[in-house]
């Protein structure tokens, strides 16, 4: 009994009037039910709600919301998602090119695919570090392919006929770059070449004949190349703002390889860090070279 009785008091016709208060002139009259009233009710509350979503989705609104970042730190998320993937990968890339590497020291991997593969990462423009420190088996790796002759591009200069370090004063070292030198070589310190500065886009110079070994960027020391020689020799480039050599590539004593610049996290103006290393062992360059 008190079920109908609800139903028949919501489905009753109610009457909303406007009227003048001192003339109870009728100005505007609505009929409705309670059924009515609630629906028309709840289906303004339902506008208002979307409303309020749409305003804050799609308009500035929402960046006065607490907590909500803004137009600039949206802008900044998405860059560093954008660097991190990025960053991924270039990893990637690096720890292919070390397994690589680790296949040739090896001897699992001939070093006409090191080469391969070492072109399609630097295609992929993946920054890779170099590290000063030449481990034993690098080492053995590299007299070997001097006894091999396969960088073996001045049939004048023999293998065999230099085989200790005081020989090399005998070599005539072609400077890589005439200017002042601004940090010596310190061993002790872990700079293990010296950093000579002059104007930007200065031609930089391979020392010796030899073959491009490595010719990429890298995060600190920018813009790299590394060039091997007979004589259990390696030269290395770093800073620079454009490479002239690509990896696999024949150079010439005296040839452009790279032109001078300011390239990395690990520089304070345009300069070349430059280093030579003998059978693994780093070399001080100004007791063969002349660098002013």
């Amino acid at each position: 009994m008190s079920d109908n009785n609800n139903n028949s008091i919501l489905k009753r016709k109610l009457r909303l009037t406007v009227m003048i208060d001192k003339s109870f002139e009728e100005l505007a009259s609505m009929k409705f039910t309670l059924w009515t009233l609630f629906f028309g009710v709840a289906a303004i509350v339902i506008i208002l709600i979307a409303l309020v979503t749409v305003l804050i989705a799609f308009t500035s609104i929402r960046e006065y919301i607490p907590g909500y970042p803004s137009g600039e730190e949206r802008r900044m998320i998405m860059a560093n998602l954008e660097r991190v993937d990025s960053l991924s990968r270039e990893v990637k890339l690096r720890d292919l090119l070390l397994s690589d590497l680790r296949s040739v020291v090896s001897g699992n991997l001939p070093l006409e695919a090191l080469s391969q593969d070492s072109m399609a990462v630097r295609k992929s423009n993946a920054p890779v570090v170099l590290s000063s420190n030449i481990s034993e088996a690098e080492s053995k790796f590299r007299k070997s392919i001097e006894a091999d002759s396969e960088f073996n591009l001045d049939p004048e200069q023999s293998t065999s006929s230099l085989v200790n370090e005081e020989d090399l004063e005998l070599l005539y070292f072609f400077p890589p770059l005439k200017g002042l030198v601004t940090a010596r070589f310190e061993d002790v310190n872990g700079h293990y070449g010296v950093d000579v500065a002059s104007a930007e886009g200065a031609r930089v110079s391979a020392v010796l004949s030899g073959t491009v070994i490595f010719a990429e960027w890298t995060l600190q020391t920018g813009y790299v190349i590394q060039v091997q020689h007979d004589n259990q020799l390696i030269s290395t480039y770093k800073h620079n703002a454009k490479l002239l050599k690509r990896v696999g590539e024949r150079v010439v004593s005296g040839e452009a390889i790279a032109l001078l610049g300011n390239s990395g996290e690990l520089t304070t103006g345009p300069h070349l860090h430059f280093e030579l290393w003998y059978a693994g062992v780093p070399l001080d360059p100004e007791d063969y070279i002349a660098f002013e």
